[in-house]
Order: structure tokens, then sequence, then C-alpha cells
């Protein structure tokens, strides 16, 4: 990447205060920041680093001051944090823009294969599968039949997706993620001895999505699993069968959803959350890390915690209790031992 100044500030819609032809190849802390780097400030806490920092540009909110002379060439936006991430991501895709089949990939004949797109090394596409344009699958990846991945869609190594499955665009699926394996559907007889059930469904992934590595979405027993529209899991999350999660909704890692399990819009679940099977959890509702949630949750924007999750107030009322119960016991104790004493006179 090389970018001058005057380019970056054009991308940003920023405005320059020294010189508009400094270079920058490679981006950094500020803390961090030498020649040829490209820095933002948006944490006051950090402003001290702008009078040290050998940065050659440096991204600022527009109410930026200095209170020194600065080496630096400044670009002045509305918001620096948001900037750096508008340039980080443009960093990103040309970093990524791989182009080619590699010929150690096998891809069956009767798959269609889009424009410009990037098939890596020991990579297997199956029959009748679609490949939208400017998709990227690096390599070792696995991509069953009559499988169907929309355009600008990056598959990390390491990625499976099995059979039917259905990937939306400008999805990002990180190594090891695997997309339709089968849900956990079993029938028990007489003598508890269990037999599987068919999984002839498929996971259906909307546009916008962002899955962390390690994480499992298993194909509905019937219909679709359903990811909706920008919704971001985390590393090493369970989906299970026929669960529908709403759009925008964020998952921290860990937590696990069982089968059937309708999650609302904009939802953030924290991490290590464990959400039973055929419950329905609204719109808007915050659960915070390491809850339990067992029940139906029909209450817009409702915030709940705990490991048999109830609401968040009552918890953390409930939990200054829990930390007294010693000295709670304690002062019962002495209030039961006068009691046995007077009666004892």
């Amino acid at each position: 990447m090389k970018f001058t100044a005057k380019q970056i500030a054009k991308i940003l819609n920023g405005k320059i205060k020294g010189n508009s032809n400094s270079e920058v190849r490679s981006l950094a802390k500020i803390e961090d920041g030498k020649n040829g780097d490209l820095c933002f400030l948006a944490n006051e806490k950090y402003t001290p680093h702008i009078y040290t920092t050998n940065a050659s540009v440096v991204i600022v909110n527009n109410d930026f001051k200095s209170d020194n002379n600065i080496s630096s060439t400044l670009i002045f936006v509305e918001d620096a944090y948001q900037s750096f991430s508008q340039i980080l991501d443009v960093y990103n895709k040309m970093k990524n823009d791989k182009k080619g089949i590699d010929k150690l990939s096998k891809i069956e004949d009767s798959a269609e294969i889009g424009k410009d797109v990037f098939v890596g090394a020991f990579t297997y596409i199956g029959e009748n599968t679609s490949i939208g344009n400017n998709v990227k699958i690096y390599p070792n990846c696995y991509i069953g039949k009559n499988v169907k991945i929309a355009e600008n869609t990056i598959l990390y190594s390491g990625v499976s997706i099995y059979h039917d499955c259905e990937i939306g665009k400008n999805n990002i699926l990180h190594s090891g993620v695997v997309i339709g394996g089968d849900g956990f559907g079993f029938s028990p007889d007489e003598n508890n001895h269990y037999s599987k059930i068919a999984q002839i469904g498929n996971v259906l992934l909307k546009d916008d999505i962002e899955i962390g590595a390690n994480t499992t979405i298993d194909r509905a027993t019937m219909g679709s699993t359903l990811i909706c529209k920008g919704v971001k899991l985390d590393n090493l999350i369970q989906i299970a069968h026929n669960v529908e999660i709403g759009e925008n909704t964020v998952i921290a890692s860990q937590a696990g959803v069982a089968g059937s399990t309708k999650i609302g819009k904009n939802c953030m679940i924290g991490g290590q959350c464990a959400i039973v099977g055929h419950i329905t959890i609204a719109d808007e509702v915050k659960i915070a890390g390491q809850s339990g949630v067992a029940t139906s949750i029909c209450e817009k924007g409702r915030i709940v915690q705990g490991p048999m999750a109830f609401d968040i107030r009552d918890f953390q009322r409930s939990y200054i209790i829990f930390r007294k119960l010693p000295e709670l016991y304690k002062t019962i104790s002495e209030i039961e031992k006068s009691f046995f004493l007077e009666n004892k006179k």
C-alpha cells in the first residue's frame, strides 16, 4: 500500500495541515508510529504521543488543537476513529485483492465461477455450485454441491460449507468455520439407543455477515437455519439447527444457541451464554456474559444476567446480598445464640 496524504484526505473528505505529498506505506498505533506510517488520534489520553510520534500522517478530529509543534502531516476529520477504520477497510481490501484459480484446487465441471474469483490450493468446489464475482476462497476450503456463494464474500483457509447451503454477499467466514453440519437430532428407543434423524434442510446466511474462527452453524432438520443481514458472530460459537438470528445481532465467543430458538434484531449476547432451544428472544435484548437463558424473553430491549438469567437489576441486588451472606449468617447465628441463652435462664 502506498498513499499520499492528499489521497487519504480525499477518501475521508478531510482537510490537510502540513505536507499533502507525505507518503504512507503502512498503518500503526500513534505511540509506535515511524516514517511512512499512518496513525490516528481519537482518545485524549494518547494526545502526548502526537508530539513525539514519527508517523508521516496522523488523522485527528476536527476539534483537535495542538499545544506544541507537530512534525506529522495532519488530516482533520469529523470522527478520527471511524475514519481510520475506513482506511483499514480499504487497506485490507487491497491486501486481499487476489485473483485466479490455483492449479492445485479442484472445481467440478458443473460449478459456475464468477469474475475476479480467487481459489486457493487444495480447495474443493462441488457439483452445481455457484460462486459469485470477486469471491475469495483461501486454501484448504471445502464447498459441497449445490452451494451458492454471492459476490464479494471471503472464505479464509479451512472453511467447510456443506451441500445446499447459501451464503450471501459481502460475508466474511474465518478459518475453521463449518456451515451446514448436521443438526444434533437423535431419537431414543425403549432401550435408550439413539437413532439419527436425517437433517435435510440447509443454512441460509444473508448479506454483510461476519463469522469468527471455528464457529459452527448446523443445517436445519427441515427448512433453513437462518442468519439475517448484518449479524456478527465471534469465534467458537455453536448455532444449532433451525435457529433464526435477526438482523444486526452480535454474539460473543463461546456462546451456544440450542435448536429452533428465534433471536430478534439488534440483540447483544455476551460470551459463554447458554440459550435453550424452542424459545423466542425479543428485539434489542442484551444478555450479559455467562448467563443462562431457559425461557423466552418477550420484552423488547430487556437486559438480563445470571446463571438462570433474570432482570439485570434484580440480579445485581441479589448479588449484593449473596456477597454479604457470611456476614448475615454470623449475625443470625449470634441472634440465635442470644435467644437460646435468654430462654435457658
